[in-house]
């Protein structure tokens, strides 16, 4: 019997989860690449499969964002953005922790949750993981550039007419028709073809390799040894890398666990839940370290704007001396997109700030104090940094697909306390339409271009609360179709979301701008008939409220009006 789908938050995307069965330990089962928590109740083999789960654990199933039952994004989402979607399913069900099971992406996804959060891991089983999705020389086992292309194109071009290619992913079942019809319907109502799109070419970038060896859970890593969409190899590769895990070779070549000799996959997955004690505690777990220092660095005056931004960001402070801070984060992703914000915070005030980002394996509790080794680490990311730049090394990048970053390596190398040596790369602000100086660039290097003509239109009836797609593509004498096929591919938006965009950010500007107009008038001059949701809709924008923006910019005119009388002393 299919279980009652709930919602929570993650974030602003709401995520939709179902929770049955009857067994004594909670188990999260992270599903691969797309799913549908609804469908999945439509195939027998695969509801077989969860009913027995559910006779030894409280089996917890969700969407993940951009798939399923869940919020549709447009925009890419990182690991890091789902790893949030687990945690925030298990705080929605009262599960302190859990047994973590990983299917293929999914599976790469919960390594770095074990990884981040190993004291509510009670362990780790994963199926078909791999641990990058790009050919290179040292991992040769995952597709070339050539082969992604060809998933592209399948995703392009036949996405909604059954013909998919799946048979690779469960060959036992190749000449099942009811079985293969099921599985093509089950992909489409998971993600429609732009949404697939966006999570392959995601998922092309995910590298999980630095992070292994901070695993210290119990792990169950299981792989069938034909698998043909990910190579037995890979399976090794990883449990090589993962201190004291099990590897399980099952025979066969079918990727999907519940096809194929299911019942050995099942024991398998019993026996290792019922029978492996995990710790009580650990006291180590990986960490993002910010590292950061401020010119001129006799001036203390930004510590409280750096305080509220790492907090904004769920970081914490753990050390402000002299210029110089160090500050902890659950993940890369708000690492740097705090960093982003408080380079342009500090720039305000004529001052100047270098900023490092690291991740490590540090001790649990070093939110409260640092290490030596930390210690170490942050002087010498700090030595390569230079002013209003943020340096990150290779694997804060490799953990930064889908953040809508852009990464210009730099010259210098980064060597790691045990010697490692490692690449560190200049992070770029947001690429596309995304902030305000970026739709001042594009309207300056595009004259009579596409997108130049949208933007004036946009601009044109910014204050018409009737102007939207229908209005807008008659004006620019494009079909609806077109409108949403251009915009899609040269700014990631549909056109709903960039008029939107377009309205918000000139609001910004006007908040910025210090003119003599409340919010709620400026919420009508932007198009906005109800201010409330104006509010609402800025929020989602900017993580900040009209009035919370407003008060941060009197703050730091205040901080920079201070600098600049202590200047004339």
């Amino acid at each position: 019997m299919k279980p009652a789908t709930q919602y929570t938050k993650s974030g602003h995307i709401n995520i939709a989860y179902q929770v049955y069965g009857s067994g004594p330990i909670d188990l999260v089962y992270i599903p691969g690449w797309v799913s549908n928590i609804d469908w999945m109740w439509a195939c027998p083999e695969l509801v077989y499969f969860f009913e027995e789960l559910g006779k030894f654990a409280r089996v917890i199933l969700f969407d993940k964002r951009g798939t399923g039952l869940s919020d549709r994004i447009v925009e890419l989402s990182t690991i890091e953005e789902r790893m949030d979607d687990i945690r925030a399913v298990m705080d929605a069900v009262g599960s302190p922790k859990a047994v973590l099971f990983g299917h293929s992406e999914g599976g790469s996804v919960s390594a770095l949750f074990a990884a981040t959060y190993p004291n509510r891991t009670i362990s780790l089983i994963t199926f078909g993981v791999f641990a990058k999705r790009r050919y290179s020389p040292d991992y040769p086992w995952a597709p070339t550039d050539d082969e992604r292309q060809k998933v592209y194109d399948m995703i392009e071009n036949s996405w909604g007419s059954g013909e998919m290619g799946l048979e690779s992913l469960a060959p036992s079942q190749a000449n099942n028709k009811v079985f293969m019809d099921w599985l093509a319907n089950y992909f489409r109502s998971g993600a429609s073809p732009s949404a697939a799109m966006v999570l392959t070419k995601m998922n092309t970038e995910v590298d999980i390799v630095d992070i292994l060896g901070s695993i210290k859970v119990p792990t169950l890593l299981l792989q069938r040894t034909h698998d043909v969409d990910v190579k037995i190899q890979e399976g090794r590769f990883v449990a090589d890398r993962i201190e004291d895990s099990i590897f399980v070779e099952l025979e066969g070549s079918d990727h999907l666990f519940w096809a194929g000799n299911t019942e050995e996959v099942l024991e398998e997955i019993r026996a290792f839940v019922t029978h492996v004690t995990p710790k009580r505690n650990y006291q180590k777990r990986l960490l993002t370290i910010l590292a950061g220092r401020v010119l001129p660095s006799e001036d203390m005056s930004h510590q409280d704007i750096v305080g509220q931004f790492v907090t904004q960001y769920r970081g914490s402070i753990i050390q402000y001396d002299q210029g110089v801070f160090i500050a902890t984060f659950e993940g890369p992703s708000k690492a740097v997109h705090c960093s982003l914000e408080l380079q342009k915070a500090v720039k305000r005030s004529v001052a100047k700030l270098a900023i490092g980002i690291h991740i490590l394996e540090g001790a649990v509790n070093e939110a409260h104090f640092i290490r030596d080794e930390t210690e170490q680490c942050v002087n010498e990311i700090l030595r390569h940094t230079l002013p209003n730049q943020v340096l990150i090394t290779q694997t804060v990048k490799y953990l930064l697909s889908g953040a809508g970053l852009n990464f210009v390596e730099d010259k210098s190398v980064f060597e790691t306390v045990s010697n490692d040596k490692m690449k560190l790369f200049s992070v770029m602000d947001h690429t596309g339409v995304d902030n305000t100086q970026d739709f001042v660039r594009v309207r300056a290097d595009n004259r009579g271009s596409f997108l130049e003509d949208i933007l004036a239109c946009i601009d044109e009836h910014i204050s018409d609360e009737c102007f939207g797609v229908e209005m807008l593509c008659r004006e620019v004498g494009v079909s609806e179709r077109q409108l949403q096929r251009k915009l899609k591919a040269i700014t990631n938006k549909s056109p709903n979301q960039l008029i939107n965009s377009v309205r918000l950010h000139r609001a910004k500007e006007l908040i910025l701008g210090r003119h003599d107009f409340n919010i709620t008038e400026i919420a009508f001059k932007m198009g906005f008939s109800n201010p409330s949701y104006f509010s609402k809709c800025f929020k989602k924008e900017f993580d900040l409220s009209p009035s919370e923006l407003l008060q941060k910019e009197n703050q730091y005119a205040s901080v920079a009006k201070t600098i600049a009388v202590s200047d004339m002393l």
